[in-house]
């Protein structure tokens, strides 16, 4: 393979417009470039989240997790081509379900925080849920495909799940109280 990038700037996005994977030219606050744009911040956030030690179980299902969404913000920049299948969103359940065996039922809502990494873990669901919403949104205008919708949607219960396994591996996982 060739160099994807031998030079950084080259001056055409200065006019308010990105390129496409297929060379179309859209503009940069187009409903496709904020769905690219937040699943690219959510990656930047699952590297912060490995980069904050989580518990070892959760590193490789955390680094499929970043090579998806390479594959889904590739999808996204070229119109009507599909990279993610239903055979991520069946894996995401797969270690959804194992993570989420060993929690004890939710009786109430969580905060977001307790350790570092479940800190992260909540902040990383939250811009999967923008995501999600972004997808959906650029959906209503251009196709984008079920799977694409469904693996986000997968992957915020996935983080969820985590940032509970996180906080609970370190006795920190606190509980919202009514009223407080």
């Amino acid at each position: 393979m060739g160099h994807r990038l031998s030079k950084i700037y080259t001056r055409t996005g200065d006019d308010g417009t990105t390129g496409l994977g297929d060379g179309t030219r859209v503009a940069k606050d187009s409903f496709r470039m904020d769905a690219i744009g937040n699943i690219d911040e959510l990656n930047c956030l699952i590297g912060l989240l490995l980069a904050s030690d989580p518990p070892t179980e959760m590193r490789d299902c955390l680094t499929d997790v970043q090579h998806d969404l390479f594959d889904l913000g590739g999808e996204l920049s070229i119109p009507g081509h599909t990279l993610i299948r239903a055979e991520r969103s069946s894996a995401l359940e797969q270690v959804l379900d194992r993570f989420n065996a060993g929690l004890p039922p939710l009786k109430e809502f969580i905060l977001p925080g307790g350790s570092r990494a479940a800190a992260v873990c909540h902040l990383a669901r939250a811009v999967c849920r923008r995501a999600e919403r972004s997808v959906v949104r650029l959906n209503r205008h251009e196709p984008v495909s079920d799977e694409a919708r469904m693996y986000l949607n997968r992957l915020s219960d996935l983080l969820f799940v985590l940032a509970r396994v996180a906080a609970r591996a370190t006795g920190t996982e606190a509980m919202w109280q009514r009223g407080r």
